[in-house]
């Protein structure tokens, strides 16, 4: 899930009430509305602009690419209008992968610039890159969502020193990990009603395994010239195992 830079939801512990999950719905209201029609929906520059973003975002954005392509390969082609939602959010939150129906939500209210779109995109696009290429329990089994935060963290742009810069954040070696984990921990508290405790661990239990799982880019994408290299040499290497 990506997120914003506001404070995630106090754990159930720290509520002083047992309460039930729901699975971090809350955050999307427009998911339990009824869609509206299109004229209703082309009234409203938020949705307008957040489409054109989006196709922006797909047509010249080779992370969002990428992803495409390799989803594609593992049979999960996404189409445009069946796998991406407009729709407006809690204040926290920019996007969602919503599992139980395949659908990317990008959160219109809160995606204001083609920058953010383009990160937003490629965040969830890992989640369903993730969700098309293994079995993953996400609402069960907090290592596999955390398994998941850590490689969209890494992989997406989340991370590169611009946006830690942008957020005031400087660090010297070893920063992008520290990045990667706190952003992935604070992605599961977001949408989990468990401890930041048990954030923690799951994220720390998969984190090396997780955060050197580089597919299907191959290599951590630290711009937007290295996400370019790494498009062309997926293209590359799907010739080559064509021509096998």
């Amino acid at each position: 899930m990506e997120h914003g830079e506001a404070a995630s939801p106090p754990a159930p512990e720290e509520r002083g009430v047992e309460e039930e999950d729901d699975l971090g719905y809350r955050l999307f209201p427009d998911r339990n509305k009824k869609p509206q029609s299109f004229l209703v929906r082309s009234l409203f520059t938020f949705h307008n602009r957040c489409q054109l973003m989006l196709r922006m975002t797909l047509d010249t954005n080779p992370y969002a690419q990428l992803l495409l392509e390799a989803m594609k390969q593992s049979g999960c082609t996404v189409f445009n209008d069946r796998h991406f939602s407009c729709e407006n959010c809690d204040g926290c939150v920019s996007g969602g992968f919503d599992s139980a129906t395949s659908q990317i939500v990008l959160c219109q209210n809160n995606i204001r610039h083609q920058s953010h779109m383009n990160r937003v995109v490629t965040h969830e696009l890992i989640h369903a890159f993730d969700h098309c290429r293994a079995h993953v329990d996400w609402f069960k089994n907090v290592k596999h969502l955390a398994c998941s935060e850590i490689r969209a963290a890494n992989l997406s742009g989340d991370c590169t020193l611009m946006n830690e810069i942008a957020r005031f954040k400087f660090g010297l070696k070893g920063h992008h990990q520290t990045c990667v984990r706190d952003r992935a921990i604070r992605s599961i508290l977001a949408v989990r009603k468990v401890s930041k405790e048990t954030a923690e661990k799951a994220v720390d239990e998969v984190f090396d395994a997780c955060f050197n799982d580089l597919e299907p880019f191959g290599r951590i994408p630290h711009s937007k010239t290295d996400a370019k290299r790494a498009y062309k040499d997926f293209q590359n290497r799907d010739r080559y195992n064509a021509n096998l």
